[in-house]
């Protein structure tokens, strides 16, 4: 009962808060304005009016924007030390790139009411190895921490394995259609090596297929190799359709996993996005042939409020898991996540 009780609470919570980030952006914007407006009649030089109104929109004492600059600095400072070994000549210390995603979220469903996500990728690109090695942190194996980025449609349809991992990025080749890299690094205390292989072709502007192949070797688990084929419909240019298939095999179990993937992506505005999905996870074995582990309904809204830098999620969802006997499994995710960038 008390599980019960702090979900509803936690809810009412976030709602009342997301809420609000979205009535203060809009209030923001027309506050903005409104003194835009002042600034104009009383300052003619058009120099100043801009560095007046950028002075009082963006505040450095805020300490959402002190934490998110002192994560920001922090990052590029260890870049900029790392690439520092790479320097030929040390009075000409070039500038490296830097980003980090952190994400937290609240998956509490029917059967359990206590998941809690977490997620973090730090990336670090050296440009004293001409910005084709990057250093990567993450707790994700795949290169992406979310499907429903506003930037860009990419849903992230792969088997990942939830652990640390700390590896060293080599691009070999990357065309506009076409990417090749490797990658050697430790996860879950394993030391692996990954190539993988990604091909894009797109005609009529309207079509896309994607072609991702990866081969990978763990010193622990042994050989594997894993397949991704997509093919995307673009409606127009804020709604898309995408169907997905991937497929994993490893020498660490028997058989293959699989997973089909159905969406809808919609782009609503520069501040929000949202995607319907429909997800069925399954395995193939010699001895039992294949069969379906999960399917999965969700809606996933996401949207941009309070800082340029944070995101929020909200994704209602049914489960029907072939550990559960395929009951109606209903549950929501409340994520919050920030971007934290320099170069």
């Amino acid at each position: 009962m008390s599980s019960v009780l702090h979900f509803f609470i936690f809810l009412l919570l976030f709602f009342t808060f997301t809420t609000q980030a979205q009535s203060s952006l809009s209030s923001a914007q027309t506050k903005q304005k409104i003194e835009q407006k002042k600034i104009e009649a009383i300052l003619p030089n058009p120099s100043v009016k801009n560095k007046a109104l950028f002075s009082q929109n963006n505040s450095e004492d805020d300490w959402a924007n002190i934490i998110h600059k002192q994560i920001s600095d922090s990052v590029y400072q260890s870049a900029f030390w790392f690439d520092s070994f790479f320097s030929v000549n040390d009075h000409e210390q070039k500038v490296p790139k830097t980003s980090a995603r952190i994400r937290l979220g609240w998956l509490p469903k029917r059967t359990d009411f206590s998941a809690i996500e977490t997620r973090f990728r730090v990336k670090l690109t050296l440009p004293n190895l001409q910005n084709r090695v990057d250093v990567i942190f993450s707790d994700d194996s795949d290169d992406t921490l979310t499907d429903l980025p506003l930037e860009a449609f990419d849903s992230k349809q792969v088997f990942t394995q939830e652990s640390f991992s700390a590896a060293l990025r080599y691009i070999n080749n990357k065309d506009e259609d076409k990417y090749t890299d490797s990658r050697i690094g430790f996860s879950a205390g394993d030391l692996f090596v990954r190539l993988r292989h990604k091909r894009r072709f797109t005609w009529n502007d309207i079509h896309g297929v994607k072609i991702e192949p990866a081969l990978y070797y763990f010193i622990g688990d042994g050989l594997g190799a894993r397949l991704l084929l997509e093919y995307d419909y673009q409606i127009n240019h804020s709604n898309q359709y995408r169907i997905n298939y991937s497929i994993r095999a490893s020498e660490s179990f028997k058989g293959q996993k699989w997973k089909y993937g159905l969406y809808y992506l919609m782009q609503l505005g520069n501040q929000k996005a949202a995607v319907f999905g429909l997800v069925t996870h399954g395995k193939h074995d010699s001895d039992k042939g294949s069969f379906i582990d999960k399917y999965t309904l969700s809606y996933r809204y996401r949207f941009n409020a309070l800082k340029r830098w944070l995101f929020f999620e909200v994704e209602p969802f049914v489960e029907w898991a072939k550990e559960d006997g395929f009951s109606t499994n209903p549950g929501i995710a409340l994520r919050v996540e920030g971007y934290f960038q320099k170069k």
